[in-house]
């Protein structure tokens, strides 16, 4: 099984760091042909270009080499995994451009379907999305409504063909003991297995 993780966190050493090690090395255990990005040390070009904005010819217009690369790439994986932190109720902006200059028409959906909704490509059928916080559950549901489940799991992963978006918070973190730090982890480890179970 061909598996992606993609990191979007700026600073070494975070725990969104630990969390993407400790997938990918899960993963790899178990078989899987393991394709990790993390998007800030590799200076992921997020920035959307005009000249990508075409819908029909977006796929065609990659003028950047590390976008037309991932492109190429997502459509290879069978699974997904995301590991990034609550940012305002969204991913670090790294991930946004990712996802606005790699899931593009041609790539990772086709419009026109006969239902009028974008029609998925990737054959990628589940993701799991990590994500930490520090906004308490309760805050979080009651006063936002959980902004990066409707993200994930409704607006981005069902129309490139995701059917099995699977998602975890790790909350809260800035406090975290290590001890519950390493639940955390033994936590991602086990989803990860799950995913490609």
């Amino acid at each position: 099984m061909r598996v992606g993780v993609y990191l979007a966190h700026p600073r070494v050493g975070s725990f969104n760091h630990a969390l993407f090690e400790a997938v990918v090395q899960e993963l790899r255990g178990r078989g899987c042909d393991v394709v990790a990005h993390d998007l800030c040390a590799e200076g992921f070009p997020a920035v959307l270009g005009a000249e990508e904005t075409e819908t029909v010819r977006a796929a065609a217009r990659a003028g950047d080499p590390r976008v037309a690369a991932h492109r190429r790439e997502v459509g290879t994986l069978d699974a997904m995994v995301f590991v990034h932190p609550n940012w305002w109720g969204m991913p670090p902006a790294v991930l946004v451009g990712w996802v606005q200059r790699v899931f593009v028409p041609g790539v990772a959906y086709k419009l026109g379907s006969a239902e009028g909704e974008p029609a998925g490509l990737l054959r990628a059928g589940r993701a799991l999305v990590l994500n930490t916080s520090d906004t308490p559950a309760e805050r979080e549901a009651s006063e936002f409504g959980d902004p990066l489940e409707r993200v994930w799991a409704a607006c981005v992963l069902p129309y490139v063909g995701v059917v099995d978006v699977r998602r975890v918070v790790f909350r809260t973190v800035s406090d975290s003991a290590d001890d519950v730090r390493a639940e955390w982890l033994a936590r991602a480890r086990r989803e990860a297995a799950a995913l490609v179970g």
